[in-house]
């Protein structure tokens, strides 16, 4: 094992759950093709709802072929298991296996307190389906429903196993238990920042030499009826009569707001020298991370600050200048005052490089995943590294003087190193920076 001083830490496996599909190649395409994964909500009813559409990652049903291909044994745990998983931990479990394979990481062929796992998420909330028996049970005979009934005939017929479901720390505990990972663990619940983050402590802790392989990932969504329902009356959330696929549109002087997605992401990290050892296929090396926050006193984040002191901090320890950078995978939430503060964040930190470097920003094409963002967003760029080329911002037709950006058009240089970033709206930012490795140890 190498000194903590020399560890560095390299991308061997990448696994998404996502709107434009579950294969790492096929989403690549996609986003090339420029395809959006935006369309109806088909998940539950939107009767009554200002909105209809939304990036469903529709191709996840919770079937177990979703998971990719498994051992028999752990076919037979992730089956029993999927009973106190709700529909963002399967979608976790989902992206793990599959970055898992992508990495050639057999299991039993690892060393179990060496291999830890740093997850994200939203706040997970329940289904209105989950109390529905219980609540009507406690009705009245004026149908009004009888608080000093609950406690005696409400709750006990709410599925025993029902908390499960919904717990922040479970997709990391169920990831863990099914590769034997007893290294390091943590769960993290910071919105749509939770990835970024992962990826940043699950770096720090294999840098300090707490372990030689991690798991870090997140998890999200806002295709559900109550997170719906809070994106609506909390967020800037398109609602427009244009085609849904053009609703999303970062950066662009006619965007309206963000469109609700949901998915994963989780990437394997992994020890330089380790990785070498055992014959990995190395994808990109983390070269720089940090979480800065930057909020007003009532919590509102102001997005500029936040975004900016993220990006300068995780550059200052790449030891990169800004205008050595291949592209920055941007936030681009499609909100009027966000993508607003976001670019003039990077007007701030790249400053003259700020019209030289393409733009992209992955919830052009499937929106925001809430917590699962960050590391699909992460996965699609170190995707376009490894091609030589990028994905389009799409939908990005007209200029915005308040944006000074230049949007990747699709098809330039992906460059050997990118940045990205997220931000909440109170204000939690975190940035990565990734490079291609080059291939020399030590």
């Amino acid at each position: 094992m190498s000194s903590s001083a020399q560890r560095r830490v390299v991308v061997t496996g990448l696994g998404v759950v996502t709107p434009l599909g579950l294969d790492l190649e096929s989403v690549f395409d996609a986003l090339v093709a420029g395809r959006s994964g935006v369309g109806t909500i088909e998940a539950f009813s939107t009767d009554g709802l200002p909105l209809h559409h939304g990036g469903e990652a529709s191709e996840f049903t919770g079937d177990i072929a979703n998971y990719g291909p498994l051992e028999s044994d752990q076919k037979r745990a992730i089956r029993k298991g999927q009973k106190v998983m709700c529909r963002e931990s399967q979608m976790a479990v989902a992206a793990a296996q599959r970055a898992l394979q992508h990495a050639g990481i057999v299991s039993g062929e690892h060393n179990p307190p060496r291999f830890g796992c740093v997850f994200g998420s939203d706040y997970m909330l329940t289904l209105p389906g989950d109390f529905t028996a219980s609540v009507a049970h406690c009705r009245g005979d004026d149908g009004n429903f009888a608080f000093d009934k609950w406690g005696d005939e409400g709750l006990p017929r709410m599925a025993p196993l029902w908390l499960l479901l919904y717990l922040p720390n479970m997709p990391a505990s169920h990831i863990a238990i099914y590769n034997d990972l007893q290294g390091p663990s943590n769960s993290l619940t910071m919105r749509e920042a939770s990835g970024h983050l992962a990826i940043g402590e699950a770096v720090s802790t294999i840098r300090r030499g707490r372990a030689d392989v991690m798991l870090a990932g997140a998890t999200g969504t806002r295709i559900h009826p109550m997170k719906t329902v809070h994106a609506l009356q909390s967020c800037q959330v398109a609602l427009g009569e244009a085609p849904v696929e053009s609703l999303s549109r970062p950066f662009d002087a006619g965007r309206s707001g963000m469109v609700l997605g949901e998915g994963a992401g989780v990437f394997v990290l992994e020890e330089l020298e380790h990785a070498l050892a055992r014959g990995a296929t190395i994808h990109a090396e983390v070269l720089g991370h940090a979480a800065r926050t930057a909020c007003d006193a009532a919590c509102v984040g102001d997005d500029r600050r936040a975004i900016g002191l993220s990006l300068q901090g995780a550059l200052d320890m790449a030891g990169l200048p800004p205008s050595s950078l291949g592209h920055v995978h941007a936030r681009g939430l499609s909100t009027t005052l966000g993508d607003r503060g976001e670019a003039e964040a990077l007007v701030d930190v790249l400053g003259e490089a700020v019209g030289s470097i393409p733009v992209v920003a992955a919830k052009s094409h499937f929106g925001n995943l809430g917590a699962g963002s960050g590391v699909v967003e992460m996965a699609a760029s170190v995707m376009a590294m490894q091609k030589g080329s990028l994905f389009p911002l799409l939908n990005y037709e007209t200029a915005d003087p308040a944006c000074p950006i230049r949007a990747a058009r699709g098809g330039e240089s992906a460059g050997e190193s990118f940045i990205s970033v997220s931000a909440t709206p109170q204000g939690q930012s975190a940035a990565v920076v990734m490079g291609r490795w080059q291939g020399v140890a030590g």
